[in-house]
């Protein structure tokens, strides 16, 4: 538990004799454990595992389209595709309203090459900085951390790993903007 908690063994003996377990600090390293066993000692020790799962019965689920938003700043080509390969039905991601791809690593570790995106579309105005949002403006598909730009037409754009640098673009280029509800890792 120390080693994975990246802390010695005496300090979490010191927990434990002061009673001041750091249990954020276990949450985070522990992310399969439940949160009313780990606090309450009630309930299954494991988080039960969310189950999603594909539909292509087009009336049934969250639509999901074949599409890349890109963790990185290459330019693709915007034609979006306008029908959904299928649907994706997934518990805790109802107010999503779309699923895309994710292509890229400037997001990691927090959203990773491969994974699916849920997605709420909203507008500018709506923009929480310092969220993460899916952007997608006239020549490029992002996924990053929105926030102020040096004036108030330029927002910038984020990334999560450090290995990325930040850009700013003109609010003019966006075309629309999407909340980023959740990620999952592929499934299907």
């Amino acid at each position: 538990m120390a080693r994975r908690l990246g802390l010695s063994q005496p300090t979490i003996n010191a927990w434990l004799k002061r009673n001041s377990i750091d249990y954020d600090k276990i949450a985070a390293a522990f992310p399969e454990l439940s949160a009313e066993w780990l606090l309450r000692g009630q309930g299954d020790m494991l988080k039960d595992q969310l189950s999603a799962t594909v539909t292509y019965d087009s009336n049934v689920g969250t639509p999901y389209y074949d599409v890349d938003f890109m963790g990185g700043f290459c330019e693709t080509l915007n034609n979006q595709t306008s029908l959904p390969t299928c649907g994706i039905i997934a518990p805790g991601f109802e107010k999503a309203t779309v699923w895309c791809n994710v292509t890229g690593h400037s997001m990691e570790p927090k959203i990773n090459h491969g994974d699916i995106i849920a997605l709420r579309e909203c507008t500018i105005n709506d923009i929480q900085y310092g969220e993460i949002y899916a952007v997608v403006l006239d020549t490029i598909r992002t996924i990053k951390i929105l926030r102020r730009g040096r004036s108030p037409d330029v927002l910038r754009y984020v990334p999560i790993n450090s290995e990325y640098d930040e850009q700013e673009f003109p609010v003019s280029r966006i075309i629309r903007v999407f909340e980023v509800i959740g990620s999952l890792a592929r499934f299907f």
